[in-house]
């Protein structure tokens, strides 16, 4: 995917939980806009969210873009959080994108915004500070304590 990071490592790293039961759902996740229709905000992550979320029906399309997608649900309550770009088509693998495929609807979680570090209530946790990740790490690998998450 087409991604400048440097539009993006300025960005808060958030948790992201389930509104219905309040079950974690990701730690790496950003607050987005909807390429299709950048009046949709909505939250990310580049980490396939493992053995919090489950896929649901099969693929589906929208009318404003080709890309396939899948919608995933909470595996604790069952109720729809989002969706996962199974297969993305060439506009929105060609324009300004975070490289995330895993989408969580903003009016189906809630978010805390994580601490750096130093664990200052002040010091949010940054896109740009996060390290890199590798093909074998996943959600499991990176749970931050309750002082690492401020509302």
């Amino acid at each position: 995917m087409s991604t400048s990071n440097a539009n993006f490592k300025n960005k808060c790293v958030t948790q992201v939980n389930c509104i219905f039961c309040d079950s974690l759902l990701c730690t790496r996740g950003m607050k987005a806009v909807l390429l299709a229709d950048t009046e949709v905000e909505l939250f990310s992550t580049d980490i396939p969210p493992n053995r919090t979320v489950d896929f649901v029906a099969s693929c589906y399309s929208t009318e404003s873009c080709k890309c396939k997608l899948r919608d995933i649900a909470c595996l604790k309550c069952g109720n729809v959080v989002g969706y996962h770009v199974v297969a993305p088509c060439k506009p929105c693998l060609l324009s300004c994108n975070n490289g995330h495929f895993w989408m969580f609807n903003s009016d189906a979680v809630s978010t805390l915004n994580r601490l750096d570090a130093t664990g200052q209530c002040l010091n949010l946790l940054l896109w740009g500070d996060l390290p890199e990740l590798d093909d074998s790490e996943n959600e499991e690998s990176e749970s931050p304590s309750e002082e690492e998450c401020i509302r």
